[in-house]
């Protein structure tokens, strides 16, 4: 009799273990990028294995803090944090779009005041391929990381860039280079 309620244990945690694996796959984050992708218009983006290693090895330094601190690597690279539920890779993805309601496409920026550069991240016109990696942290929570490239939100004029993802500023800055597409 023991073994049926072991049983019926084992079962319940490789059930969980599976849909987590299959809402968290490789797949799973590229055709959440790719859905959003689609209504600006601009190119899909491919799944990227060395991007991936980076943003699992970024994440599992993470595991014990679970803090919103970029890497500071050589990627475009989103961030997100959740408490409270089983959060997953459509789950980071939608949130990062979510803030497409503060991107204006008429000046190219984000509303006054407003965040708007994870969205931007995720339809930015010249990446073509990412790599993310998802962990529970030792408090309970869940940290997921998305890398890009090329790059958004760069902004180029003869090499000379303003990055204003990670707030760096260069000399002889312009804003003239990408803009996202209009739906109009």
């Amino acid at each position: 009799m023991r073994s049926v309620p072991l049983l019926a244990l084992i079962c319940a945690v490789a059930t969980m273990a599976y849909t987590t694996f299959a809402q968290n796959s490789p797949q799973d984050f590229v055709d959440a990028h790719n859905a959003a992708r689609t209504t600006v218009r601009v190119r899909p983006v491919s799944w990227d294995a060395t991007m991936a290693a980076y943003a699992q090895n970024y994440a599992n330094q993470r595991i014990s803090d679970c803090q919103l601190v970029h890497s500071g690597g050589p990627y475009g690279e989103n961030l997100f944090w959740g408490l409270g539920a089983n959060f997953t890779a459509v789950d980071a993805v939608n949130s990062w779009v979510s803030e497409k309601n503060e991107y204006d496409y008429n000046s190219n920026s984000c509303a006054t005041g407003k965040v708007c550069s994870h969205y931007t991240q995720v339809v930015w016109p010249s990446t073509t391929s990412i790599g993310c990696a998802r962990v529970w942290c030792n408090s309970g929570s869940i940290f997921i990381t998305c890398n890009y490239s090329p790059p958004g939100n760069v902004y180029i004029n003869f090499n000379i860039c303003i990055n204003y993802y990670n707030i760096t500023i260069k000399k002889n800055c312009t804003s003239q280079g990408f803009k996202l597409p209009s739906l109009e």
